[in-house]
């Protein structure tokens, strides 16, 4: 990330993690449960797809909390000393290490909760963000870059064309076959000649 320029770069993924029984008595019990459990899978890998690898203009609000939440690390660094763990994370415990994976999940239903708005899963504010782009106007290959999508069909299952879209076409359409000006035309609901 590069708050002077406002950039984000996405290269890696974060993975939950995979357990398998570390003891020789699975107990019945889910691996993850195991008190000697062993994960079998990798903390970051790489992301799912290509498109995946992208480049994100952080808006400067954005760039103004991280700034800000940059300078409490910074202090939590400082009060840790030996005990700080650099691994180069930007959410961290306060030691420096990584955060458990489903952390995000918990904060996200505390902050619905906290707001009054419904519960919802945290993968619908991906949904919510691509549907703003599409109420933005954005195009389609720069939303595809930004939500790291490969083709157009995840355009089509991630944005949601709401009431205010609908509206907006309508008046558009209006705009576009009656005339503002009025006239006979106008006034009886019919399209005007002009341009035709």
């Amino acid at each position: 990330m590069d708050l002077e320029r406002g950039i984000l770069w996405v290269r890696q993924s974060r993975r939950r993690p995979k357990y398998a029984h570390g003891c020789e008595d699975t107990w019945g019990k889910k691996a993850g449960y195991c008190p000697e459990k062993v994960r079998t899978n990798p903390d970051v890998d790489k992301t799912k797809s290509r498109a995946g690898r992208r480049t994100i203009g952080l808006p400067d609000q954005l760039v103004t909390l991280l700034r800000a939440h940059k300078e409490e690390q910074d202090a939590e660094r400082e009060k840790a000393r030996q005990l700080w763990s650099d691994e180069g994370w930007v959410f961290t415990k306060p030691d420096g290490t990584a955060l458990n994976p489903n952390t995000d999940y918990h904060q996200w239903k505390a902050l619905l909760e906290a707001a009054g708005i419904r519960d919802g899963r945290l993968h619908d504010a991906r949904h919510t963000a691509a549907t703003v782009l599409l109420i933005l106007e954005v195009p389609e290959r720069t939303v595809m870059s930004i939500m790291g999508w490969s083709s157009t069909a995840m355009a089509r299952r991630y944005q949601h064309v709401t009431d205010t879209l609908r509206s907006g076409v309508a008046k558009r359409v209006d705009a576009l076959l009656w005339n503002a000006g009025g006239g006979a035309d106008a006034e009886a609901g019919m399209p005007s000649a002009k341009g035709n």
